[in-house]
């Protein structure tokens, strides 16, 4: 009896161009971060229509670089209790105190009726989150922290092709953050993106990503000098060209790759929309683009066994879940 086919939760797309493209920097010479990354964030940038982009080895570095460029230590940072641990931490380590507020039950997104109880003279930022793809409604965030002249985040890890009401994830808040971790909407197996349209957040983030360091190894080399001043007390989060070199490639071919998810789940809402029990993730409200990195599926109360059991079912037939 042959062996049931496994379906495993998340299988990057690569393609021989990407392979080419990564063995060329290998043998180009330079590995580092250098020309490739900055084109990576050139293009990018373009994607998200946001004035800057800074390519970084994760998005929890993004997080931690965009913190601490907006000064938050000694207050406080809003943010969902429905994210990945990262979200949290990056705030810790910048010197900031995480308080989390619930979410909105259908969209899992940060619900602004619990934001705004917990906004006080310390609260320093409010982090948003695009669950799963699914945009955040921001319009209310968008106006509590503009009257409160505090600053909005984006966690856009999960919003890669992500649209708001006509704007792309990553442009709205500001700055956001992006992940390119190996089970995303594009990969550079690992890897992040911060974006922003402040010129001052992007200028204190530049140093802050590599060590404080005020002219990185590309720059000394294109520009015939060793020189350079330690300007901050910065981290050591840079991409490098290897990981640019398959986000150019992977950047190329991300329409195709959300047309595709698209495709996907519209087949799961079509096939699953009749199973008693089971509660599908809303759609995108009229002009605005879910990004589809995930399809969460809620089962309710103790429908099939409990969610525990159907994911135990499930993965003896060879489906993962998580």
């Amino acid at each position: 009896m042959a062996a049931p086919v496994r379906v495993g939760f998340a299988r990057p797309s690569i393609t021989e161009d990407e392979i080419t493209d990564v063995v060329e920097v290998l043998r180009s010479g330079w590995i580092a971060s250098g020309a490739r990354v900055a084109r990576f964030e050139q293009e990018f940038a373009q994607l998200v229509q946001a004035r800057h982009a800074l390519a970084t080895s994760s998005c929890t570095g993004a997080l931690h670089v965009g913190f601490t460029s907006l000064g938050v230590r000694d207050g406080e940072v809003i943010l969902p209790a429905m994210t990945f641990a990262a979200t949290a931490l990056s705030a810790i380590h910048a010197g900031a105190k995480p308080v989390l507020v619930d979410v909105v039950d259908d969209t899992l997104s940060i619900d602004p009726a619990a934001v705004a109880p917990k906004m006080n003279g310390a609260t320093r930022a409010v982090v948003a989150m695009h669950y799963g793809g699914l945009p955040c409604d921001l319009e209310q965030l968008v106006k509590l922290t503009a009257d409160a002249k505090i600053a909005l985040v984006e966690d856009a890890a999960h919003a890669i092709g992500t649209v708001w009401k006509g704007r792309p994830a990553g442009s709205i808040g500001d700055f956001a953050a992006f992940s390119f971790y190996a089970n995303k909407n594009m990969t550079t197996i690992e890897g992040g993106m911060l974006t922003t349209n402040r010129d001052d957040v992007i200028e204190r983030a530049r140093p802050l990503r590599l060590q404080g360091i005020s002219k990185d190894a590309w720059k000394r080399q294109v520009g015939q000098s060793w020189r350079y001043d330690v300007v901050d007390a910065g981290f050591k989060y840079p991409m490098s060209d290897v990981q640019a070199a398959m986000g150019i490639r992977q950047l190329s071919r991300l329409a195709a790759l959300q047309t595709r998810r698209e495709e996907v789940a519209a087949a799961y809402r079509a096939e699953l929309r009749d199973v008693p029990g089971l509660r599908l993730p809303p759609p995108a409200p009229a002009g605005s683009v879910h990004g589809n990195h995930l399809f969460v599926v809620r089962v309710e109360g103790k429908a099939g066994g409990g969610r525990d059991h159907v994911c135990d079912a499930l993965r003896d037939l060879g489906i993962e879940t998580s």
